[in-house]
């Protein structure tokens, strides 16, 4: 006990199935699931409802504490050249009922599901509603699974002009000159014309946020009443463009307040289209290279209903993956990112807004447990990069979670699949749970039952 905190624990032994057990004070509820467990044969997530913010929390329309434990599901459009639609369950990529089974029986009760503004809106002015249909299509599915759905408007390297995505060629007038090199992902950042593009759109030149304002409140309107659709987070790792040598080494109050300007003319479009949908701002992406985000800096963040949505990758582990360097420096994973965290309780101290981390991991296991601790202490949701469906047409893919990473380590799941309360009816107070044993111990201070939904769901 601390003070009127009751206190829950619970162990799951390493073959147990995922079950759910109640809190025994207070709505909380726990998903008591083993981390080597096989997922259980139906869905036992919880009911899905419209969130929103309460300072630094989450609440349903009850007003019970909700913590999202998830994974990413973003369809780039393919690679190498070959286009394909987007978003589309059961092409190999997206998410099918079946991999929506999965994940339930697995606790997991969100997916960030990447859309693209090149598929909302692929020639300027239009509006692609089949698109969006299917978009739609995929949060209804979630739900009935118990899943909520983050809708995230993804980019990587700006636009398919210089081998990324995100940005339809449309909307951006730079190109590369003849014989600019390319070194792809994430060094192609330093392009000139890369950046000479990121510097269109936070000038709005040719109206690109305009237009991608647009786009975004196409989506917010089609999923307005679709309890399922948690938020929609604005813009994936934005880059500064020609400013980013002056967000090191201490963070960039100046470009941070031209970047404020344009995530609130964005969150504007969307709530004009639906005015209580929690919207996600991400840091700008030198925040993964440990810089400090400096919104709210030169003038609060007046905006209601916002998240903040970092994300926490160990530059290590990165280049190993991405450069192809030794990973002998991940001893230094912990303490860097434990800097990362450092950051995020500054930028909760300036702010009172809630943190969600929409991605980490990236496939590498020695770093989950980084992020899975701070995000305990902290009561903070997240999203674990990444999630490819592997219950598709052919059914051929293993089971991510079950699978050992590499001999001798852990499978990702027996980081990822953890007991955890998806809904307190209170405030949480601390958290903990053991890998190895299946230990979990919560204390919370209950809060009143809620007999009906609140003011903001009723709206």
């Amino acid at each position: 006990m601390q003070g009127a905190a009751a206190q829950h624990r619970c162990s799951t032994p390493c073959r147990l199935a995922a079950l759910a057990c109640a809190v025994t004070i207070g709505l909380g509820t726990a998903l008591a699931t083993a981390a080597s467990a096989a997922p259980a044969g139906t869905s036992v997530g919880l009911r899905t409802g419209p969130l929103h913010t309460d300072g630094t929390r989450i609440v349903d329309e009850y007003g019970r504490t909700i913590l999202m434990h998830g994974v990413n599901n973003v369809d780039k459009g393919g690679s190498g050249g070959q286009a394909r639609e987007l978003v589309v369950s059961g092409d190999g990529f997206t998410i099918t009922p079946r991999d929506a089974e999965l994940l339930a029986g697995y606790g997991f009760n969100a997916v960030r599901l990447g859309v693209s503004f090149a598929g909302l809106m692929p020639e300027r002015g239009r509006i692609d509603h089949a698109y969006i249909g299917r978009v739609v299509g995929m949060v209804d599915m979630l739900a009935a699974h118990g899943i909520r759905t983050l809708l995230d408007n993804h980019q990587d390297g700006l636009s398919p002009v210089w081998g990324g995505n995100g940005f339809p060629p449309w909307s951006i007038e730079a190109r590369p000159p003849p014989g600019e090199p390319n070194p792809g992902f994430p060094l192609y950042y330093l392009m000139p014309s890369m950046n000479v593009g990121w510097d269109e759109v936070w000038n709005n030149d040719h109206e690109v946020l305009d237009r991608l304002g647009d786009a975004l409140g196409a989506l917010a309107g089609a999923v307005r009443g679709h309890d399922g659709a948690m938020g929609i987070e604005l813009l994936n790792e934005p880059w500064p463009g020609t400013s980013a040598p002056t967000c090191f080494p201490v963070g960039c109050p100046g470009f941070d307040g031209r970047y404020q300007a344009a995530l609130e003319s964005l969150t504007a479009a969307v709530r004009a289209r639906n005015p209580d949908i929690p919207v996600y701002w991400e840091p700008n992406v030198t925040w993964n290279q440990l810089m400090p985000s400096k919104l709210g800096t030169e003038r609060p963040i007046t905006d209601t209903g916002i998240v903040f949505a970092p994300h926490d990758y160990c530059v290590p582990s990165q280049t190993s993956i991405y450069l192809g360097q030794s990973t002998e420096l991940a001893s230094l994973c912990p303490a860097q990112q434990d800097h990362t965290w450092a950051n995020i309780d500054a930028f909760t101290a300036r702010t009172g807004l809630p943190t969600v981390v929409t991605e980490f991991g990236d496939g590498d296991p020695a770093v989950l447990g980084n992020t899975l601790r701070n995000a305990d202490e902290r009561f903070a949701g997240w999203f674990y990069w990444h999630y490819s469906s592997t219950r598709g047409a052919d059914y051929t893919e293993p089971d991510p979670f079950a699978a050992a990473h590499a001999p001798g380590q852990p499978s990702i799941g027996r980081h990822l699949v953890r007991t955890y309360p998806q809904a307190t009816a209170g405030t949480p107070v601390t958290m903990d749970f053991d890998i190895e044993s299946g230990a979990f111990s919560y204390t919370y201070e209950p809060g009143a039952r809620a007999q009906e939904p609140g003011p903001a769901a009723r709206r």
